[in-house]
């Protein structure tokens, strides 16, 4: 993987079961469950996931930018204006934190490492 190239988008659902019922048919896409809140989705030309949440969906989609040095990037987001709207956290294959750019979009940083 390279540093600093959209990685994996993820997307807001409230019905995980319904969701893999329609892209899957619809699109061909396949997917992995990890746990009941989240599900991975590949085959369809960039990896992604649905995360279970009971609010509605508005701009629903995060993108995911990779990097291995997740510590430098944090501080290089917070230097050049970006606000951290969720700090560092594990989740099952890496760690990743959210930040706000000055437009307000939020979007991921991952890494493996």
């Amino acid at each position: 993987m390279k540093n600093t190239l959209i990685n994996y988008v993820e997307f807001k659902a409230n019905d995980l079961q319904k969701i893999k019922d329609f892209y899957g048919p619809t699109f061909g896409w396949s997917f992995t469950d990890y746990g009941p809140d989240y599900v991975a989705f590949s085959d369809s030309g960039l990896e992604g996931g649905f995360e279970r949440t009971e609010e509605q969906a508005v701009n629903g989609a995060l993108i995911v930018l990779y990097h291995e040095d997740l510590e430098g990037m944090r501080d290089k987001v917070t230097k050049a204006g970006g606000v951290i709207v969720k700090d560092i956290f594990s989740f099952p294959g890496g760690r990743r934190f959210h930040f706000a750019d000055p437009s307000h979009n939020e979007l991921a940083i991952w890494s493996d490492k």
